[in-house]
């Protein structure tokens, strides 16, 4: 846990905190943040890094799609365009504002999303649990966050924030009905690392690391236990083909996506995953993946 985390524990206040800070240059306010996140000093002139590269990739590189693809509303026609609409999720209802949705209009259980946050979920198992008031609340707390600049990523900053309800998925096999979500980071348009999250939303939730092959990597990051293994999935080759396609023309990014019995669902699509501030251990995975990302030319 970094030291803000520490020492302010509750998420809320944290950004409460980092949005009066909105007047820093984003240069300066990404060497703290990695300073204080990282522990160690940013190099932007000379990235070797996989963190560093994120921080850098965030400042100096820009691309027209990649406010698309960070939009959990407007990403899914670029899926669709990709020919992969069978993929997504079904959509229930896209609202400007809490107080478009109806209720009565949405099945027992769905998931409502904020299109251009992080973590700003809300999962209704059983609507008759849950009043338009906590809804409310709820993303008030939510769009407060992603109003901030916490770190500086600036397609999420592009387009207003909508509110979209989709189906709740679920997954029969899992402690909690959760299904296992598989991050692919790609280079360049090329699948190298997947990241098998498991028992998410659950205090045992772990993450497994694996290279295209489905070899182990031994690497603890998020709290990860890597004693625990994993059976190759299926419709893995799927999977990275389908990564594959998504993420050509972005020199990184990573695919998210879902396996739930014999089929594979769309997730999201990320750019700076974790914000780039993930201390890898052992460190020289940090090199190791760094090595991977090639940096475009600077065009912002």
């Amino acid at each position: 846990m970094d030291v803000f985390k520490r020492i302010v524990p509750s998420k809320r206040l944290r950004f409460k905190i980092i949005s009066l800070f909105k007047f820093v240059p984003d240069k300066s306010m990404l060497k703290f943040q990695y300073k204080m996140k990282c522990h160690r000093k940013l190099d932007l002139n000379d990235p070797k890094r996989f963190t560093e590269k994120i921080q850098w990739y965030k400042l100096y590189y820009k691309n027209e799609n990649m406010p698309i693809c960070s939009d959990k509303y407007l990403v899914r026609e670029y899926v669709a365009n990709k020919g992969y609409d069978r993929l997504l999720n079904e959509l229930y209802g896209v609202y400007k504002t809490t107080d478009d949705i109806d209720l009565d209009k949405l099945p027992d259980s769905f998931v409502l999303k904020l299109s251009n946050g992080s973590g700003t979920n809300m999962f209704v198992k059983d609507k008759s649990k849950v009043s338009k008031q906590e809804i409310t609340e709820k993303f008030k707390a939510f769009l407060a966050q992603s109003n901030t600049v916490a770190g500086r990523e600036w397609c999420y900053h592009y387009y207003d924030s909508t509110i979209i309800a989709e189906r709740l998925l679920y997954d029969e096999s899992t402690e909690n009905g959760a299904p296992d979500d598989y991050k692919i980071l790609c280079f360049n348009g090329e699948p190298e690392v997947i990241i098998r999250v498991t028992q998410r939303y659950t205090e045992k939730a772990n993450h497994l690391t694996y290279d295209k092959n489905w070899n182990k990597i031994k690497v603890d990051f998020e709290g990860s236990d890597c004693s625990v293994d994993s059976e190759k999935p299926a419709q893995l080759d799927e999977m990275l083909n389908i990564a594959r396609d998504l993420s050509q023309g972005f020199p990184f990014s990573r695919i998210d996506l879902y396996s739930i019995g014999n089929k594979i669902y769309f997730g999201e699509i990320t750019f700076f995953p974790w914000s780039g501030y993930m201390r890898f251990n052992p460190d020289s995975f940090d090199l190791e993946l760094g090595s991977k990302f090639i940096l475009p030319e600077k065009n912002n």
